[in-house]
């Protein structure tokens, strides 16, 4: 079983690659979902990060590419090998809780971020109410606040886009040189003004989106809870 025991960061930021980014954060979010069937299998690992659902980019990607990621994330002790008695296969769990010493709070706004993309607080308190049900806005700001301040930082507050009132939080899970992108995307976003008819057309289609990812997540998630006793 590989050590887990918490280790000081040797650098001044992450750099994940997307592919690392997406396995850890279907981690760190199934713990919170699915805790009767974690750790996670190769095979559930590939399902959640290929899920149509609650994933800004949607990916496709193979058994090859998440397993390469997996030994990514080994290498930087972010997450462990757990092998269970009579298992026939090999499991993986996060250590960002104890790594980063990261309370439950920061654990989902984190999860929410990387497989989401950039985010008000809003959205994040929206999207992560399975998670973690935070009381108000408030107190999402306040793990934002949480884990900007870690060294190295984990999230950041973007130049709001032209257009809009709130500011957009992005991961910091692939260091500084992938925000540019995130700042370019969160610009983009902000070009249909929630004022305009198309702005109020998009409000429907974000909010029927999500009543369909609710509906799906929760028939993968019990699809995996009966696998787990057949």
């Amino acid at each position: 079983m590989t050590d887990s025991s918490p280790t000081t960061p040797s650098t001044d930021e992450f750099d994940l690659d997307p592919n690392e980014v997406r396995v850890l954060g279907v981690l760190i979010e199934k713990a919170f979902l699915t805790p009767d069937v974690y750790p996670l299998s190769v095979n559930a690992i590939v399902s959640g990060c290929n899920q149509l659902t609650g994933r800004d980019p949607v990916l496709a990607l193979s058994e090859a590419e998440v397993q390469d990621a997996i030994e990514g994330l080994l290498a930087r002790r972010l997450i462990s090998r757990r092998d269970q008695a009579g298992a026939r296969v090999a499991k993986y769990e996060h250590l960002v809780r104890l790594r980063h010493s990261l309370a439950p709070p920061e654990q989902a706004v984190l999860a929410v971020l990387m497989l989401r993309g950039p985010q008000t607080a809003g959205e994040i308190r929206q999207r992560s109410e399975r998670m973690h049900a935070f009381s108000d806005i408030a107190a999402v700001e306040a793990a934002l606040e949480h884990l900007a301040e870690k060294y190295p930082p984990m999230v950041t507050a973007l130049p709001r886009a032209p257009g809009t009132k709130e500011t957009r939080h992005a991961h910091l899970m692939s260091g500084t040189d992938a925000l540019a992108a995130c700042v370019t995307a969160a610009s983009v976003a902000g070009a249909e003004l929630p004022g305009t008819p198309r702005g109020r057309l998009g409000e429907l289609e974000e909010e029927l989106l999500r009543l369909r990812q609710e509906l799906d997540e929760l028939r993968s998630e019990f699809r995996q809870f009966r696998s787990s006793f057949e």
